[in-house]
């Protein structure tokens, strides 16, 4: 079971792991034993994830997505097998974490009387000081 937070969590029945050779640091190991772990897990057929999560899912994360509605996860960061699988399932747990926080909704403002009134005084004397610039010089 992947557990994301409290409220939401996903069977690893859900994923399908396979397997390749890593062209990471391992030595001779990286001729003979497959290491890199690749995650498949189809984000449009997942019923554990709520409707909520997996719009934002599906928005944020749309260039990592297969037409089908699979998101592929890779790890070859390290020597074993079991270790690569664990990190796959760290980036999926972190990027779940991330679509299940929903945006706060902008609360609309206007600017205050006390604020357009610095704004315009500001503006006042910025323009008085350049008028002031051409009064120096007279030619007549």
């Amino acid at each position: 079971m992947l557990v994301v937070n409290p409220r939401l969590s996903i069977p690893l029945r859900e994923f399908v792991f396979t397997f390749a050779r890593s062209s990471g640091p391992g030595g001779q190991n990286v001729n003979k034993l497959n290491t890199k772990a690749t995650l498949r897990w189809n984000v449009t057929a997942s019923g554990s994830l709520p409707e909520a999560v997996k719009a934002r899912f599906l928005a944020k994360y749309r260039r990592r997505i297969t037409n089908e509605g699979h998101l592929v996860i890779q790890s070859q960061r390290f020597r074993d097998q079991g270790r690569n699988i664990a990190d796959c399932l760290e980036k999926l747990r972190a990027m779940l974490a991330e679509a299940a926080i929903a945006p706060k909704r902008r609360k609309p403002t206007k600017p205050s009387r006390a604020s357009k009134q610095r704004r315009l005084k500001a503006k006042n004397e910025r323009s008085s000081l350049k008028q002031q610039r051409g009064e120096r010089f007279d030619r007549s």
